[in-house]
């Protein structure tokens, strides 16, 4: 029975016991009987993601991705920041590794670029492009999918992802270019409309607990993996999406 509902059939002397009666009907909690214990806290466990406890939520479920889609990291492979994707999930099916970094105090980076703005980047360079929690950083959106559907080359694959429910690292490196929090709706879009994928996969990770352990900054080992895995749309952590660039496509 809805509140509303409630509402009407019963005075205000009895309206609050009436509604206990119905959440406890329904198996919820009383207003006054949620115990927060450790989470009853206004500075999180962790400011950086959980790392300093152990892997981060965000990418327990970005490394399932990439272990789900490992057959495609192959050939010419496209990293941003670093190459530890490539080499974990690519092996020896990769031939030829290239890491994109936005500045040149990487020194392992092969090409120093901005995604929205990358001329120097030849058309159709690579097989495949591992983007992991970057779009957030990229104002220009559209352009930065422009870019990456001109260096994917045909039947190349584009695996990216994007947050959904996040901290946002104001203190940290990338704090002053945080631009953007998506959905899957967006992300869809963004590659439908913008990089004219011949096909685009879109799975969705995260439910409340999963969301809220990552605002608490709690490690993926301090969550079960049922809990991990349990899927709620309406919490959308993490958004994954496999985008193919046509065979006929330059």
């Amino acid at each position: 029975m809805e509140m509303g509902r409630i509402a009407r059939l019963f005075p205000q002397p009895v309206l609050k016991p009436a509604k206990a009666l119905v959440r406890w009907w329904q198996g919820q909690p009383s207003v006054s009987g949620m115990n927060l214990g450790d989470l009853r806290r206004l500075e999180p466990v962790s400011r950086a993601f959980g790392t300093d406890r152990g892997l981060a939520i965000d990418r327990y479920y970005v490394e399932h991705c990439l272990d789900a889609h490992h057959a495609d990291i192959r050939g010419r492979v496209l990293e941003i920041g670093e190459d530890t994707y490539t080499r974990r999930f690519g092996g020896d099916r990769v031939t030829r590794s290239d890491i994109l970094h936005v500045h040149d105090r990487n020194r392992r980076a092969t090409i120093v670029g901005d995604l929205a703005d990358a001329p120097h980047i030849p058309d159709a360079s690579f097989d495949c492009i591992i983007l992991t929690q970057t779009l957030q950083l990229v104002f220009d959106l559209q352009a930065a999918m422009r870019t990456l559907q001109r260096i994917l080359a045909p039947g190349g694959v584009l695996l990216v992802t994007v947050p959904g429910i996040s901290q946002v690292a104001v203190n940290s490196e990338w704090g002053k270019t945080w631009y953007w929090a998506f959905t899957a709706l967006a992300l869809e879009r963004l590659l439908r409309e913008h990089m004219r994928a011949e096909k685009v996969d879109i799975r969705l990770h995260g439910n409340v607990l999963a969301s809220t352990g990552l605002l608490y900054g709690l490690a993926s080992e301090e969550l079960l993996p049922e809990e991990l895995d349990a899927l709620d749309p309406e919490y959308q952590v993490i958004i994954v999406a496999r985008a193919i660039k046509g065979a006929s496509d330059k």
